[in-house]
C-alpha cells in the first residue's frame, strides 16, 4: 500500500513545504492532527476549495485527524492573500449564518463521527473574540516585527495599492490560530493553498518564538490551473459552488465533463481517489481514444458522486442522456426544471392553448410569423425534443411534461422554456 507522503507526491499536491524530511519521519512515527481553515466569505465553498477539503480527507483515511476550522472571526477581518484591493467588510450575524452553512458542507468529506481519528469542527472566534486588544498586542503582536511582516508576499504585494491595518493583521491572527491549535488539540501541521505560504510560516514563527522544543510543519498545495489559461472553477454562469441550490448537480457533472483533455490526468490525481493504476489506465485511453472521453466521464462521476450523492450524479446522467439525444420527453419535470435552468422562460396560465406559431414569435424564437411558419415547414421546431411540421399546430396539455413544462427549441441550440402556473 502506498503511503500517504508519496501518493500526495504522485498526485502533484505537494506545492511547498517547511521540512520534507521531518514530515515525512513524523507521519511515519504517529498519527497526527492538521488542520485547513475556510473563512466564510460566502454562503457556500465552491470548488476551489475542494483541494484542501480532500487532502484533509486523505490524511484521515490515513489515520490522521483532521481539524476543519472555520473562520468566524478571521472572516470578519479578511484574507489579503491574492487580493489586489480591500475585501468588502461583512456584518457579523452574515457571517455567523454562513459559518453554519460551511460547517455543514465541511461534514460532508469528513467523518466527524468515528472515534479513532473522528474529525474536529472549530471556529476560531472562539478564542480571538474572547480576546481583548491588549492581550493581542502584548502577547502575540509583540512577536511580529514589522519589517518580517512587509516581507511576505500578501502583503509586499498590496504597498502600493494600500493595504489597510486590518488586513496587515490577518496573518498575526491567522498565526494565533495555529499556535491556539497546537496548544489545545496537539495539531503538528497546516495546509493551505499555495497563496497561504506567508500566513502559515507566520504561525509556525509565533510557535517558534511561544513554545518550548515545538516541532510543527507546513505544507501548502499547488494553485489549480487550467491549460487553456481561464481560470479554473469559473463558467459563464460564474463560480462551481458546492450547494445544489447555487450549481445543480448537473452544472457541477458538466464542468467537470468537459475537462480538457490537457488538464484531465492532472485532475483525476488532484481530485479522485483512484488509484494509481487507474488513472495511468484512463490517461492511456485519453491518449488513444480522446473521442470516447472515459477519462472525463470517470472524473465527472468521481466528482459528482462525492459532492452531491450517487442519485444526484444518476439524474446529471440521465439529463445530459436525454439533451444529447434530443428525448426530452422521457425527462421527469424535476430534471427539466434543472436541466434547463438559466434558459429562457414564459410562464403560462394551465388554460392557455397557443398556436405553435404564435408560441415561437411570442418566444422569439421566430422574429415573424412568416418566419416562424417557414422554420416548422423546414423541419427546425421541435417541441419536448420532438420534431413538428404541422404550421396549425397548436400546444395543449398533451404537450406538457407533468403538467408543468413545454421545452421548445428552434435549430440545433435555441431553446425556450414554457412553464406553467
Amino acid at each position: 500500500m502506498t503511503n500517504l507522503f508519496d501518493d500526495l507526491m504522485f498526485r502533484g499536491l505537494i506545492h511547498q513545504q517547511t521540512d520534507e524530511e521531518g514530515l515525512k519521519e513524523l507521519l511515519e512515527k504517529e498519527k497526527i492532527s492538521l488542520y485547513s481553515g475556510f473563512d466564510p466569505t460566502a454562503d457556500s465553498l465552491h470548488i476551489g476549495h475542494l483541494l484542501p477539503i480532500l487532502v484533509l480527507r486523505r490524511f484521515q483515511l490515513a489515520g490522521h485527524r483532521p481539524i476543519a476550522l472555520v473562520g468566524g472571526a478571521t472572516g470578519l477581518i479578511g484574507d489579503p492573500s491574492g487580493k489586489k484591493a480591500e475585501r468588502t467588510l461583512n456584518n457579523q450575524d452574515i457571517v455567523e449564518e454562513w459559518s453554519e452553512k460551511i460547517k455543514h458542507q465541511l461534514s460532508r468529506f469528513l467523518d466527524f463521527e468515528t472515534n479513532e481519528n473522528a474529525a474536529v469542527m472549530a471556529n476560531n472566534y472562539d478564542w480571538i473574540g474572547q480576546m481583548n486588544v491588549i492581550e493581542f498586542l502584548r502577547d502575540i503582536g509583540k512577536n511580529f516585527g514589522i519589517n518580517y511582516m512587509l516581507a511576505k508576499d500578501t502583503v509586499s504585494s498590496r504597498i502600493e495599492s494600500g493595504i489597510s491595518y486590518t488586513e496587515f493583521s490577518y496573518m498575526i491572527l491567522q498565526s494565533l490560530d495555529f499556535l491556539n491549535l497546537y496548544r489545545n488539540n496537539q495539531c503538528k501541521l497546516q495546509i493551505g493553498g499555495s497563496d497561504q505560504w506567508g500566513n502559515i510560516t507566520s504561525g509556525l514563527e509565533l510557535i517558534r518564538k511561544s513554545e518550548e522544543n515545538a516541532k510543527a510543519f507546513g505544507l501548502t498545495i499547488p494553485l489549480v490551473t487550467k491549460a487553456d489559461g481561464t481560470k479554473f472553477g469559473k463558467t459563464e454562469g460564474g463560480a462551481v459552488w458546492l450547494d445544489k441550490e447555487k450549481t445543480s448537480a448537473y452544472e457541477f457533472y458538466q464542468f467537470w465533463i468537459n475537462t480538457d483533455d490537457r488538464d484531465i490526468v492532472k485532475y483525476l490525481k488532484y481530485f479522485t481517489f483512484l488509484s494509481k493504476e487507474e488513472i495511468e489506465e484512463l490517461a492511456e485511453k485519453t491518449e488513444t481514444a480522446p473521442e470516447k472521453r472515459e477519462a472525463q466521464k470517470r472524473l465527472a462521476e468521481e466528482m459528482t458522486y462525492l459532492v452531491h450523492g450517487r442519485e444526484a450524479y444518476e439524474q446529471a446522467v440521465n439529463i445530459s442522456r436525454a439533451l444529447f439525444s434530443g428525448d426530452i420527453k422521457q425527462l421527469t419535470a424535476e430534471e427539466v426544471k434543472v436541466g434547463f435552468k438559466g434558459v429562457p422562460s414564459l410562464e403560462l396560465e394551465q388554460t392557455a392553448e397557443l398556436s405553435l406559431v404564435d408560441v415561437l414569435v411570442q418566444t422569439k424564437l421566430s422574429p415573424s410569423k412568416r418566419q416562424a411558419r417557414e422554420d416548422i415547414t423546414n423541419g427546425a421546431v421541435y417541441i419536448n425534443g420532438e420534431r413538428r411540421t404541422d404550421i396549425s399546430a397548436i400546444l395543449s396539455s398533451e404537450d406538457r411534461i407533468e403538467g408543468q413544462f413545454t421545452v421548445l427549441r428552434r435549430g440545433k441550440k435555441k431553446y425556450f422554456l414554457l412553464t406553467y402556473k
